[in-house]
């Protein structure tokens, strides 16, 4: 943080305790909010002058921990803080938390089941268990996804903030003109509604999945599990035992996060 920003903060009892308390809360305040903060709203939420506010912004921007909003006067978090967070996920090892898990859902739907993370804009597959049949399922590991398509990217997109809803609809305006934008926020609402969502073939792969979501000790959608097979086998019949399996197996993976923070 630069001097000026110092000497204002300073001047309160804690000296840089206070400053350093400051920074933090502005940290933490964009972490819980669903929507890009204004320098007026973050010093009205913290009780802070705006001039204090600005210049904390300033120090942030300086280290891609927070970024402006193209077009408009306010700022969300920027690739750094991202990148810190992925590592924080990282250094959890939510792979060995979920791999007992996935494997027994593997077990129950004899499908070949996946993990999934959110790792910035988009997210990525950290670990699959294939499925026993001689026709499957694969996937590969570490490429990163778009959030618009397919249910284990639709299942973490359902409880992220609006403006990540916003960028899959331009994304999806983009690649279809045929995009039928109310029928897909109609599916992120039936998915927060049933706690998963289905995909048959939306990313040209021939496979189909069941997903849900899971999330850490402060309710934030980390990632999903999912379920799939190939799109003439899965799920048919077998959806809504399949469904209440994927739901049950995410929730499990979240109760275990949720024991070790």
């Amino acid at each position: 943080m630069d001097d000026a920003a110092l000497d204002d903060i300073e001047r309160q009892p804690r000296g840089g305790t206070e400053a350093a308390d400051r920074v933090a809360d502005v940290l933490l305040l964009f972490a819980r909010s669903d929507e890009p903060l204004g320098v007026s709203g973050i010093a009205r939420s913290l009780g802070i002058s705006k001039a204090v506010v600005h210049r904390i912004l300033q120090s942030l921007m300086s280290r891609s921990l927070v970024q402006g909003v193209p077009g408009r006067v306010t700022y969300q978090l920027g690739p750094a803080a991202i990148g810190m967070g992925s590592r924080a996920w990282s250094q959890m090892d939510v792979r060995s938390v979920a791999a007992p898990i996935l494997r027994e859902l593997r077990g129950a739907t004899h499908e070949t089941t996946t993990l999934s993370i959110l790792v910035g804009r988009h997210r990525i597959y950290l670990d699959q268990f294939e499925s026993p049949q001689e026709i499957k399922m694969v996937v590969e590991i570490g490429p990163r996804l778009p959030l618009h398509s397919g249910a284990s990217s639709r299942a973490i997109l359902a409880y992220l903030p609006p403006n990540f809803a916003a960028e899959a609809l331009r994304e999806l305006r983009q690649l279809r003109s045929d995009f039928d934008e109310k029928a897909f926020l109609d599916e992120l609402a039936a998915t927060r509604r049933r706690g998963y969502t289905i995909s048959y073939n939306e990313r040209g792969t021939g496979g189909a999945s069941i997903a849900a979501a899971f999330f850490d000790a402060a309710g934030n959608v980390v990632g999903s599990l999912s379920a799939s097979g190939p799109v003439f086998r899965y799920p048919g019949d077998h959806e809504p035992e399949h469904a209440a399996l994927v739901v049950a197996a995410a929730e499990r993976v979240t109760e275990a996060l949720r024991g070790t923070t």
